[in-house]
């Protein structure tokens, strides 16, 4: 660790350039690629000198005083940005003296270049690199965030010294975005801002203030700028994405629960370019609801320090501007379809999630309490749960092809048509709402669909049983919405296109890709596996994390193709259920002896079939769908996803 200098604020490492080697060189050597090499010194410590270079692994700060050496990298992965700055002008009563020394960062304070605050006098340049390193511990870790000053000042010119500051500057700019061919200045390939959606009144209602006081200075310090848009009412942020030229932003940031990643994801697959949105609009999410199932499950597979600052390590997996590939799961009910990314719930964790939402108050801890209540007081459903097996090996990849196709998962690997929507909701051609099928309309015009491709996604015991199902569409009125914005952000106060129409007047379809499963209208092939009877729950995940505290599918991934179905029959006794809950903190949950109540199952689609008259919740993404059928299957690698690496 490189020692601190003297009266430092905010952690922050003060170095001034040695005189003797005023000019950085370039070289590089095997097998660490040496970029930019130069010696500093800190002005309050005689004899110290600094060697920093950068490398391809990171910024080595080599130290040497009175004979000793002790040296330290920074790597690249920890570094998020760095910015060039200018020391402020002195107010009125400070020093005008232009060769008062800089004994310590406490008395600095710089400014942006174009500020018009800036100290004439000082010609020096600060290069600000700020970096969050991976401490670890017995609680898993954390983030320590880490500032490292440059103070280039070897030219009688401030330009001449801003030049070598920005050399510095853009050759790590470009390393930390993963590019190794450096220019002396940096330009960012996408120029575009980020579209950040926030949901004030999720969690425990702070998530406005969470994201001023932790997200904001990450965003800044990293120059990521963004539109920051704050929901009004439920389904605020679906429209939005829906309506909105989102090619705009070079992604979207929600910030929030699941729920509002829920939102985000469906409105994509409302726009008619849904493939082209979905393609090239990656998603990432800030945690701030109770339950953050999917923040905590990226964190989990990247091995990211999460419970001790969720905001925090979340805000810097998506300043780093990767994506992974995500599963989306396409439900079905009777009366709408939507794209799931988190988990279908039916029985006791349905019960929990939406019956505790009275204790939204107190945050996850709403869990617990009503875990214990539903316990006691145990339900079980009469009905039957089918499903299809999914061929899963304990050595299989961690990742599919995004080419849409199934691989091992069980649906025949048919590849997803190039425009497809919900079977008998083509937008403007009455033929293929009707199910024609005659050859003069194989290839439609009106709705760009090739008939004979959409039936050969039918299993071969389904071919005569063209899907006669409710439309996938529903009508949404015209919404006002005005949308606030902090620094970096644009102000904009908006209203519907349409404000002013009748309620109905707009119509909303669901695209997406077509269902290769029967209608949910049509019987179970044979070729499924079916159980029937009294349940205690039935409950489908495709991430490993439901919240933060429940570890539910330990062996899930962002992008196996795989759906993870647990069926807990009616006679588990309360212990064994118990048992269950206590290990779900840990992923124990699961008998490790064969156990006739409980089994969690790898699937590739399913349907659950509530007995008719009885009632009960259902969830999709821990939000609360019509009680009923429903069933669902999964599509790999359909999203993307914000990740760290």
């Amino acid at each position: 660790m490189v020692d601190k200098p003297k009266a430092n604020h905010a952690g922050e490492e003060i170095v001034n350039p040695s005189p003797a080697n005023s000019k950085g060189t370039e070289c590089g050597s095997p097998p660490n690629v040496v970029y930019l090499t130069e010696t500093f010194y800190i002005s309050s410590k005689k004899n110290t000198v600094f060697e920093v270079r950068l490398t391809d692994r990171g910024l080595s700060l080599k130290k040497q005083t009175n004979g000793s050496t002790k040296e330290q990298t920074i790597l690249l992965k920890d570094i998020i940005g760095c910015r060039c700055l200018r020391s402020k002008r002195k107010t009125k009563g400070g020093s005008a003296c232009a060769c008062t020394s800089i004994s310590g960062t406490a008395q600095l304070k710089v400014v942006e270049d174009n500020s018009g605050e800036q100290d004439e006098s000082d010609v020096s340049a600060y290069l600000y690199i700020y970096a969050y390193i991976l401490k670890r511990n017995r609680r898993g870790g954390f983030r320590e965030r880490t500032t490292i000053t440059l103070r280039f000042r070897s030219f009688d010119k401030y330009e001449d010294n801003n030049k070598e500051a920005q050399k510095w500057r853009a050759a790590i700019k470009y390393l930390i975005s993963g590019e190794t061919s450096l220019k002396s200045m940096y330009q960012p390939k996408d120029t575009r801002k980020t579209l950040v959606i926030l949901n004030p009144k999720s969690g425990s209602g702070k998530a406005r203030e969470m994201f001023q006081q932790r997200v904001a200075p990450v965003f800044a310090e990293a120059e990521i700028s963004y539109d920051l848009h704050i929901t009004k009412k439920s389904d605020w942020a679906r429209e939005f994405v829906r309506s909105r030229d989102i090619y705009l932003w070079r992604g979207i940031v929600v910030v929030g629960g699941d729920g509002i990643f829920y939102e985000a994801l469906n409105g994509l697959f409302e726009r008619e370019d849904w493939q082209t949105a979905i393609d090239e609009t990656p998603i990432g999410i800030i945690p701030c609801g109770s339950g953050n199932g999917l923040a905590k499950t990226i964190a989990h597979l990247y091995d990211e320090p999460f419970e001790t600052k969720p905001i925090l390590a979340s805000a810097l997996m998506v300043v780093k501007g990767k994506h992974s590939m995500l599963d989306i799961v396409r439900v079905e009910t009777r009366s709408q379809i939507m794209f799931s990314f988190l988990s279908v719930g039916w029985g006791l964790i349905s019960d929990i999630d939406i019956e505790s939402e009275r204790l939204r108050a107190i945050g996850g801890q709403r869990f617990t309490i009503w875990s214990v209540h539903r316990l006691i007081s145990l339900r079980t459903y009469q009905g039957k749960v089918s499903y299809i097996p999914a061929l899963v090996s304990l050595n299989r990849s961690n990742s599919l092809p995004h080419d849409g196709t199934t691989g091992g998962t069980g649906l025949g690997g048919v590849g997803l048509l190039k425009h497809s929507i919900s079977y008998n909701t083509t937008l403007d051609c009455n033929d293929c709402q009707e199910g024609r099928n005659d050859d003069s309309h194989n290839n439609c015009d009106a709705c760009d669909t090739n008939f004979s491709d959409v039936l050969s996604l039918e299993t071969s015991s389904n071919l005569d049983m063209f899907r006669p199902r409710i439309d996938s569409w529903y009508s949404a009125n015209s919404r006002k919405s005005t949308y606030f914005s902090t620094v970096d952000s644009v102000y904009e106060s908006d209203r519907a296109s349409n404000d002013g129409a009748q309620a109905g007047a707009n119509v909303v379809r669901m695209f997406g890709p077509p269902s290769r499963i029967p209608a949910l209208t049509a019987p179970v092939p044979d070729t499924w596996k079916t159980v029937s009877g009294e349940f205690v729950m039935a409950h489908a995940a495709y991430q490993s994390h439901l919240s933060t505290e429940c570890f539910f599918a330990p062996r899930s991934k962002l992008n196996d193709g795989v759906i993870w179905l647990l069926i807990i029959r009616a006679g588990v006794s309360r212990s064994q259920l118990l048992s269950f809950m206590l290990g779900l903190g840990s992923g124990t949950h699961i008998p490790a002896q064969e156990n006739e109540y409980i089994k969690m199952i790898p699937v590739t689609a399913f349907r659950i079939e509530p007995s008719s008259g009885s009632t009960g919740h259902m969830t999709v993404d821990g939000e609360r769908v019509e009680y009923g059928p429903i069933q669902a299957e999964i599509f790999p690698s359909l999203a993307k996803v914000m990740v760290p690496k």
